[in-house]
This record gives structure tokens, sequence and C-alpha cells, in this order.
């Protein structure tokens, strides 16, 4: 694989740039003053989102099971070790160092646009890209504290360790960083975020959905202030994606526009940047979508996942789903499909890649809905639930499939209106979300226990749980940033 001559900061939180990174940046350090236009700042923002994913969090996850020994094609790592909260070795394809020197690779690159953009004095017209660069910049480090350190607690101190913010490329070789506090890591996501949105008006992008635009941008800023616990906020950010509140018209309508899709076409249309649903996309390395990746790994999406899957939702019918199989019990809900992109077509040899929705219009609808749960304002949460089952559920008719509180509530167990409403919501998006990451984040927020199985060779079935406040709901940092006087996550 080819070695990039351009390095871009973080050499020892991060890593060289991944042979993914854009041919733009194939230049030699002593030719970075030359991003000295607003185009050639545009240029270099292709790289300011991480070209790994997250996908390692859905194996952590209750959206995966012991598939057995038998009935699987391999127990390879590092899935294994995820599948019981162990931390893999090593920065390989699916492991979480290697997501964590992606986002450094690419605030490295968001930090070179900044600098460019403040040295060369480029003026208005690169607000927007600026505004990109910070957002970008909050993105990354946001998705780095959500998985390398304790949970934000709403109203609490948050005083455990950060992770290293940082704000201008590195110069030196050895330079040291501070891990910082929760607290303060969200303290600087939110004024990059506040300083990036009102910056972004009047940009123009060649492909908007590769980028943060303001649509983008707003439904990152309802995931973080849903985070924090903002909700008039949540709701300002989700609303200002469409102004028009033309939701049900962009989220994504398996009974209505994809209807008469077939399932290869579905995976198709799934992550294209032409479908509204996709807010921001971004072309990532990976193997984990494969049958020798996670596909068909001794643990991962089996038959209990896919009875929850595939069963009878709060609405009183099942969604509609693509769920495809790599034999049973290996099964995937057919979201992605894999381009390979080959460096050399006579030998066969190149490099794998899935377009990885990132944010998109059903992810917002949600975090409206719950927003608006946390607030009681439950005939406004219901609309938000029943727009989005009305795309998803064939027949649907609001008299008999619309949710109610007391169809919540019979359907959870909970009496209390509000913990009806939420585990209603957080059911709707286990099904809806499965292998895009999302379900970790609401593990965390809502602190819920994960549960495990396994089924050892004479079949017998043990349990392990993963609870709040277990130092293993933090992922590991690579283990190369001790070298820079960053401490490792307890164990």
């Amino acid at each position: 694989m080819k070695r990039y001559k351009f390095i871009y900061g973080l050499l020892l939180l991060g890593t060289l740039l991944s042979p993914s990174c854009s041919k733009y940046l194939e230049v030699t350090p002593d030719n970075r003053a030359e991003i000295n236009t607003v185009e050639k700042v545009a240029g270099l923002l292709v790289s300011a989102y991480p070209d790994r994913h997250y996908l390692f969090t859905e194996t952590a996850s209750d959206n995966s099971e012991d598939r057995t020994r038998p009935l699987s094609s391999h127990q390879s790592q590092p899935y294994v070790d995820l599948y019981f909260w162990r931390d893999p070795e090593g920065a390989g394809n699916s492991t979480p160092a290697e997501y964590w020197n992606a986002c450094y690779s690419a605030i490295a690159a968001a930090n070179h646009a900044l600098v460019a953009i403040a040295e060369h004095d480029l003026g208005e017209k690169a607000d927007p890209y600026k505004g990109e660069a910070l957002i970008a910049r909050a993105y990354c480090h946001h998705m780095l504290v959500t998985l390398f350190a304790e949970a934000y607690e709403i109203g609490g101190a948050n005083a455990g360790m950060g992770i290293p913010y940082v704000t201008e490329p590195e110069t030196v070789v050895s330079k040291h960083y501070d891990r910082g506090t929760v607290a303060s890591v969200y303290e600087n996501i939110e004024k990059d975020l506040t300083e990036g949105l009102a910056l972004l008006p009047g940009g123009t992008w060649q492909v908007p959905k590769y980028h943060f635009n303001p649509q983008a941008a707003n439904a990152f800023a309802a995931r973080f202030y849903l985070f924090k616990g903002e909700w008039d906020k949540v709701i300002e950010h989700a609303s200002a994606i469409y102004p028009e509140n033309n939701y049900y018209d962009n989220i994504r309508q398996y009974v209505g526009n994809m209807s008469n899709l077939n399932s290869d076409e579905l995976v198709q249309e799934y992550t294209k940047a032409e479908r509204s649903f996709n807010l921001l996309l971004a072309n990532t390395y990976s193997v984990y979508q494969r049958s020798s990746g996670a596909g068909a790994s001794r643990y991962g999406f089996g038959e209990q996942v896919k009875t929850h899957y595939g069963g009878v939702t709060v609405f009183g019918k099942s969604f509609r789903t693509n769920l495809r199989s790599y034999g049973a019990p290996n099964y995937t809900p057919g979201k992605f499909t894999e381009y390979f992109h080959y460096t050399n077509v006579a030998q066969g040899i190149g490099l794998p890649y899935i377009m990885m929705p990132l944010f998109t219009a059903d992810e917002a609808l949600m975090n409206r809905a719950e927003a608006y749960i946390r607030k009681n304002d439950y005939p406004n949460a219901l609309n938000d639930l029943n727009e989005f089952a009305r795309a998803r559920i064939a027949g649907f008719s609001l008299a008999a499939n619309g949710l109610t509180v007391a169809k919540a509530q019979a359907f959870t167990g909970k009496s209390n209106e509000e913990e009806a409403m939420l585990d209603a919501l957080l059911d709707t998006k286990k099904r809806a979300f499965i292998l895009e990451g999302i379900r970790w984040m609401d593990i965390l927020r809502h602190k819920l226990t994960v549960r495990h199985n396994h089924i050892d060779e004479t079949g017998t079935e043990t349990f392990q749980t993963l609870e709040y406040g277990d130092n293993r709901r933090m992922f590991q940092l690579p283990q190369e940033v001790k070298l820079s006087g960053v401490p490792l996550n307890p164990r």
C-alpha cells in the first residue's frame, strides 16, 4: 500500500496518512504553505473526516450474540475480543485503535485548513470552509470522547479523563498531550460547533453530502445536545434541518418511495448521496461487513437478534427490513455494499471500502422525538414516532398502528409515562439502526446493561454482562499514546 509523503500531525497520537486519504494531500511537508486559496482549503477538507468507521461498537453491543462455533465461519480477531469486551491488540481493521488514529488524522487536516485560512487571510469567501473545518474537528473529538472516555453525565461534574483536544497542527515529534476532562472536551466541542454553524451559510460543495453542509451540521448539533441533555436545542437543530417539517418526505421510506426496490437495489440505494435521508456520508476502508469480517464471525447478528429485528414493534406490526444472510445464523441488515478500489488490476490487489452514513434524517427525527419525550411533550413525540413508523410499516394506519402513551406502557411494561415512551423509542431505534453504530451511543446515554451469551462445546449457555460504570465501556486507547504522556483508560 502506498505510503504518503505528507505527514500532518499527531505522529504519536495518530498514524501516517492512510492509503484512502485524498490524493490532494500527496505533497511534501515543505509545500504545505501552498494551501493558500479557498479552493485548496476546500480540497484539503475532503480529508477532515475519519476514513475508518465505528462499527466495532456493534460487536460490543447487544446487537451481537454467540452464533456458535459450528454455525459460524471463523473466530477471528478483533471480533472475539470486542464481543467479550477485551482490548484488541494492534490497530488493524475494525479495531478501536484504528478509529482513534483515523479521527486524529482527520482533526489534523481540519487544523491545517484553519491555519491556512488564518495565515493567508482568505477573507469571507473562506468562512463556510472555516465553519466546516471547525465542525469536522468538533465531530471527531465528540466521537473520540464518546467512545474512549467516561460517558457524559447530564448535570454531572464530568470530571473524568477526556481525550486530547487538538487545535493546532503538530510541529514536533514527542509532543505531550493532556486528556483534560470530559467536561472540558465538551466545552471545546460546543465552542467549535457554535462558531462553525454561524459560518456555514453561503458555502458550496461539489458533493454536499460528503461535507458538513448546514443540514449535516444541524444533525450533529442535535445529537450533541442530546448527549448534553439540552432538549430545546435538540429540537431547534433537528427542526432546522427541514424548516417545513417535511421529515416524512426525506426519511428512509421502506414502504414509500423505496417499496418497489428489491434487496440488491435497496443495498445500492442505502448509501447514495442522492438520497435525501443521507445527510453526511464518509468513505471508509473496511472489511467489517464481509463474511470473513464480522459478517460470519462467531459473534454477531444471529438468530436472537434477528427475532427482535423482524419482530412486532410497539406499533403493532413489524418494520419492513432488508435482511440478508451469509448462511443461517449469520445475518446482515443489507445496508452496505463494498466498493473495491484496485491499486493493481493485474494482480487483483486493492482496498475495500464501504460508504458509511454518519448522519441521517431518520436519526435526527428520532433525536427530536426523544427530546420531546424528555420535555413530556408527548403529542409531538408521538407525531415524530408515527411518521417514522409510517415509512417502515406496510399498510400503516394511524387508527390501527399509531402509537399512544398507553400502547407504549403496555408494550414496555412501564407504568411511568416518560419511561414507557423512552423504552418504546429505544426499542424502535435498536431495530431501525442496527449495524449503524447508533445503538452503542444509546447504551452509553441511557446507562443500559449489555448482556452477551456464550455457548460452549457441550451446548451449555452462560452469560456475561457489561453494566453501567464498568470501565470496559470505554474502549482502550492505542498503546502508543503513552509515548506522548497520554494515560490509558483504567482496566
